[in-house]
């Protein structure tokens, strides 16, 4: 006869031997929550390597596009200190009667060829971004964006396509920035959307000394670049003052 003492023995030997009775489907739960946490890792690792990528390229892409602007300013200083009024090997236009540094005439407030003029440095005190805009160009500065009455001229086909095999003079009459070697005969720069870009803006600064007060002519050049896309852009700009002989 099978006392208590020893079915609870049985029972116990019964668990030994088959212990999966109470953990039956423990083991796919934990094997499907290491999966889902694998997932995820990998997700994030591949978002994290993507991002990386992105950011890599847009750094190259301003750093091509760095690299064009700072082109554009050396450029706009050898247009200004050219002196020679007939077309250069390899540029698509001259400054018409040059036979040195520009004179007050090529400059217009519509940035005719890309010379832009301001009376005085006063005349940018009245500069307001807040105000300015395509209609409203009296409170805008020539550097600024189009939208912002800025006088760029974003229709590239009015301008010498720098980019042809063959020299484009069919354009010299145009408004807005100056195309990268347009007068120069530089070559255009490889591997980007669109040629860099320069303004060049004539203003008188005055001078004061200890003994008198005078202006002098000062020119502000700013080169727009652009990456391997257009919507990449950087502004450079500087003050260029040649050199009195």
């Amino acid at each position: 006869m099978q006392t208590k003492e020893t079915y609870l023995q049985a029972k116990t030997l019964s668990f030994a031997i088959n212990p999966t009775v109470k953990n039956r489907g423990v083991a796919l739960i934990t094997v499907m929550l290491f999966l889902i946490a694998l997932t995820g890792l990998a997700v994030w690792t591949a978002r994290q390597s993507i991002m990386g990528e992105g950011m890599a390229r847009n750094q190259l892409d301003r750093a091509v596009a760095t690299q064009a602007a700072e082109a554009a300013l050396r450029d706009a200083e050898r247009d200004l200190t050219t002196l020679s009024s007939s077309i250069r090997t390899n540029a698509s236009c001259a400054r018409i009667g040059r036979e040195g540094p520009p004179n007050v005439a090529e400059f217009s407030s519509d940035c005719s060829m890309g010379y832009c003029i301001k009376d005085s440095e006063s005349d940018y005190a009245k500069s307001n971004w807040s105000l300015a805009s395509s209609s409203n160009k009296s409170v805008a500065e020539s550097w600024w964006p189009t939208g912002k009455g800025g006088d760029w001229n974003n229709t590239f086909s009015e301008k010498p396509d720098r980019t042809a095999k063959t020299v484009d003079t069919n354009h010299c009459t145009f408004k807005g920035g100056v195309p990268l070697g347009t007068y120069t005969g530089v070559a255009p720069i490889t591997g980007v959307a669109i040629q860099p870009e320069y303004l060049v803006e004539l203003f008188n600064m005055t001078k004061i000394s200890p003994v008198t007060k005078q202006e002098e002519k000062v020119y502000r050049i700013t080169a727009r670049g652009f990456g391997y896309t257009q919507r990449t852009q950087v502004v450079l700009q500087t003050i260029f003052i040649p050199l009195q002989e």
